[in-house]
């Protein structure tokens, strides 16, 4: 029974750990503005510090990479996924429906026990709780961090799912789909 089950979350670890599945599309999915472009740059469970303008890996710990059409696909299929812009601006246009949570992306050394709080708490509030609710982060392009340490961030306080959208506003404008002005959140 045990080798069953582990075979089974093997082959399918959206079911496993609760993930909402992405939905099936055409295979080589098209990628937009460098967001499948290997860096070479090595994972990490340690946010970033500043400058936050660098590549960034193909990989996160302890969360998913989303590309643009696989997003696209997720938002017409489950309207609970949750969508945080954590890129910084005076006036943010992004992916429709995206609450915009500036500075969330800071990097260690910047992102203490009083920001993981107030981020914590903002997320408890835009997840009614539910830790186990889909959230996006994203920001600019697979050249910035924020989103990368934001995604870190939620892992840590508790978020099973957890998705990196690391294409960001570029990739997602890259494949000429709307881009609307942000909602900004107060954290």
């Amino acid at each position: 029974m045990y080798r069953t089950l582990v075979l089974l979350v093997g082959l399918f670890p959206a079911f496993g750990f609760g993930q909402v599945p992405y939905p099936q599309l055409p295979q080589p999915i098209t990628a937009f503005s460098f967001e499948d472009k290997d860096w070479g740059v090595g994972a990490t469970a340690t946010p970033k510090r500043a400058p936050y303008h660098a590549p960034t890996p193909t990989s996160i710990p302890g969360a998913r990479v989303v590309k643009t059409l696989e997003l696209k696909a997720l938002l017409e299929s489950n309207r609970s996924l949750i969508i945080i812009d954590v890129l910084g601006s005076k006036n943010r246009q992004s992916v429709p429906g995206a609450l915009w949570m500036a500075g969330a992306g800071a990097g260690d050394g910047q992102f203490f026990d009083a920001e993981k709080i107030r981020f914590s708490t903002a997320l408890d509030k835009l997840t009614a709780g539910d830790k186990t609710r889909p959230i996006v982060f994203l920001c600019l392009s697979s050249e910035c961090w924020l989103s990368y340490n934001a995604s870190l961030h939620a892992v840590e306080a508790g978020y099973k799912d957890v998705i990196w959208y690391r294409g960001g506003t570029n990739a997602w404008s890259g494949a000429s789909l709307e881009v609307v002005k942000a909602e900004p959140v107060a954290w």
